[in-house]
C-alpha cells in the first residue's frame, strides 16, 4: 500500500470477464469495481455514448496476499 495523504491505494487484480488479469489501483478496498467498454454505434450520435458495464466483486478469500476482484457474470 502506498499513501497520498490520507487515501490508501493498493493494486488489485481482476479475475475473469473482459478485464481478466488487468491490474488496477483502488483506494480503501471498495466492494465492487465497475469496468466499462465502449460500444460501437451504427449511426453517428450527437454526443451520446454507449458503454457495456461489467462488475467485479472483491473476493473475501485472499489466495496469495493480493487484493482480487472476481467477475460477476450475473451483473447487469
Amino acid at each position: 500500500m502506498t499513501g497520498d495523504g490520507m487515501t490508501m491505494w493498493e493494486v488489485a487484480v481482476l479475475d475473469g470477464g473482459p478485464a481478466d488479469g488487468l491490474r488496477v489501483r483502488v483506494a480503501d478496498r471498495p466492494g465492487v469495481v465497475q469496468v466499462t467498454c465502449p460500444c460501437e454505434m451504427d449511426e453517428p450520435s450527437s454526443g451520446v455514448r454507449v458503454d457495456a458495464l461489467y462488475l467485479y466483486r472483491r473476493e473475501a478469500r485472499v489466495r496469495d496476499g493480493s487484493l482480487r476482484y472476481g467477475f460477476d457474470a450475473a451483473s447487469p
